[in-house]
């Protein structure tokens, strides 16, 4: 049994991943957000019973100590922790740095001293921009279109420089755009979901011509557990994608009709990114992850949104409906 650390594990992700490690036999170690109220984010909301499963490690991704601290006697981590909300990286980019960069660089020193056998590095496929071709592959071309995304390209290339350079076990998972249970109103799916519970005759969005490729957060997270488990992985950048795109302007229609298709939408100008910020088309290639794997994505974009809104409409207090989430 190997004993994994998950950076994040807090977080929409994290906490996903932190459970379907305890089911395939792991022992987990969480590595959640310091801070007075003792939350552990989306942690909380598991049972007693798999809490007692957990050891919980309340810390700072950005403090080099903490983290060595956090990953020592561990044989493998799963570096999640990450600011990701577009918006905000506009006006403070600085933690971006800090939380993106310099805590990424903390997981890779400490995992160089402390000779752990597999990092996985959490990348976002917001760092190809807009796709120049499709589906985007591991070759496509950087971009950062936004300071979130030239934080993680900028901690992609720290990661494999710490596996040229010192041969660290290292894999780069890159899901496309995530969605499931637990992920914030900052996310387009639940901001439509919860809007529409909520009663409200239009849905506010931004622009809807932006095509992106959805995967359900099971997914994702299987992809990810496959890429640590598998040798041929390492040293690798691997896309966790659907290669199946879809409009946001489609995406809120196909939502409206099975809640309330009498909702109309409109245009929300502090919702709409910076013309040269905006990613236009993300269409994913999953070939890589196929040929070196042996995953695949188990869930239709029907099913995942139905167990989406099945989720929020019964965790409705935990959003402010009322109020655009950065």
């Amino acid at each position: 049994m190997k004993k994994i650390l998950v950076t994040g594990a807090d977080g929409f992700i994290g906490s996903h991943l932190t459970e379907a490690l305890l089911d395939r036999g792991y022992e987990v170690k969480a590595f959640v957000y310091y801070n007075s109220f003792n939350s552990w984010g989306w942690l909380d909301s598991l049972t007693p019973e798999r809490l007692k499963q957990i050891e919980i490690f309340s810390g700072d991704i950005r403090d080099p100590n903490g983290v060595r601290t956090a990953m020592d006697g561990v044989d493998m981590v799963f570096h999640l922790a990450a600011l990701i909300a577009i918006p905000f990286s506009y006006h403070s980019p600085d933690s971006y740095v800090d939380t993106n960069i310099k805590g990424t660089l903390n997981v890779l020193q400490a995992a160089r001293t402390l000779n752990l056998d597999r990092i996985v590095i959490t990348s976002t496929s917001e760092v190809y921009g807009t796709a120049q071709y499709v589906p985007i592959d591991e070759k496509h071309p950087f971009q950062g279109q936004s300071p979130y995304s030239a934080t993680k390209i900028g901690a992609d290339r720290l990661a494999e420089s710490f596996y040229r350079s010192f041969g660290l076990p290292i894999s780069i998972a890159r899901p496309f755009n995530t969605f499931g249970p637990r992920q914030s109103a900052r996310a387009v799916i639940p901001t439509i979901i919860t809007q529409l519970l909520a009663g409200k005759k239009e849905i506010e969005l931004g622009s809807l011509t932006p095509t992106r490729d959805f995967n359900y957060v099971k997914d994702t997270v299987s992809g990810f557990i496959a890429i640590a488990e598998s040798e041929n992985t390492v040293g690798q950048e691997i896309n966790i994608a659907t290669q199946q795109e879809i409009s946001i302007g489609d995406l809120a229609k196909e939502i409206i009709s099975q809640i309330n298709p009498k909702v109309r939408i409109v245009c929300d100008e502090q919702r709409i990114r910076p013309e040269n910020s905006e990613v236009n088309r993300l269409l994913g290639s999953n070939e890589k992850i196929k040929r070196l794997t042996n995953w695949s994505p188990k869930y239709t974009f029907e099913q995942g949104i139905a167990e989406t809104i099945d989720w929020i409409r019964n965790n409705m207090g935990v959003y402010k409906t009322e109020l655009y989430n950065l």
